[in-house]
């Protein structure tokens, strides 16, 4: 790829959301009621997109268009991506004589296109109750204006959606083995200095010694 192309499809990552979010922002505003505690004079803060009641057809189309720009067309792509990729690493073979290192490219390769279904598949089922519920919503909000815990359950499917970030990371890192392997033994060192029992504070010093065991005696004798 080159720099041109990088600094457009950086730039346009960018500058799309932005023009995409402006009415989200424009019709976003804060809306006190009040509370129904102890105290009648507090009052709580809800904060939220409240469109026009002549605005109906807008702003329907507009969660339409976010729906198909933001899910349906990211889902039909990397479906189509991941497929095309996952016919290369699956089902073509390496040339040469099966060696063990062929056999663990293979292995690597076949983990590489799990990780990919794995991201799709979380994906859609992380973000695919969000835009259901905003469908519902706007189409529907009888619905959910019925529903006495309908905010609660919105905030539910929101902390969902936005967990697919989370797990994009471990499904990334997970195909490192690197990671994996260091990290069980940092675990492990860090279990063994903890609870290993009948250690010494003199073994502790040479277990964690940058300098093998040998060669600090042989430093004591050259002493």
């Amino acid at each position: 790829m080159k720099y041109q192309t990088a600094y457009c499809l950086i730039t346009g990552v960018w500058i799309v959301p932005i023009l995409i979010s402006i009415p989200s922002a424009y019709f976003a505003s804060e809306t006190m009621y009040p509370h129904s505690g102890t105290d009648p004079t507090t009052h709580k803060v809800f904060c939220a997109q409240i469109w026009p009641v002549d605005k109906q057809a807008y702003y329907r189309s507009y969660f339409l268009f976010v729906f198909a720009v933001e899910f349906v067309a990211p889902v039909i792509i990397m479906a189509m991506c991941y497929a095309q990729i996952s016919r290369e690493l699956w089902f073509k073979n390496v040339p040469g004589f099966q060696t063990e290192q062929i056999r663990k490219r293979l292995r690597c390769r076949r983990k590489t296109v799990m990780v990919l279904i794995g991201i799709l598949t979380a994906y859609i089922l992380c973000w695919a109750p969000y835009y259901g519920f905003t469908i519902l919503r706007d189409f529907h909000p009888t619905l959910i204006s019925r529903q006495k815990n309908s905010l609660v359950a919105f905030y539910i499917i929101e902390c969902i959606a936005m967990s697919n970030s989370m797990i994009n990371t471990f499904c990334f890192v997970s195909v490192k083995n690197n990671t994996v392997k260091y990290l069980r033994k940092i675990v492990l060192l860090r279990w063994r200095s903890t609870y290993a029992p009948n250690k010494t504070v003199d073994e502790m010093d040479i277990r964690t010694s940058s300098m093998p065991v040998t060669e600090e005696i042989e430093c004591i004798h050259l002493r």
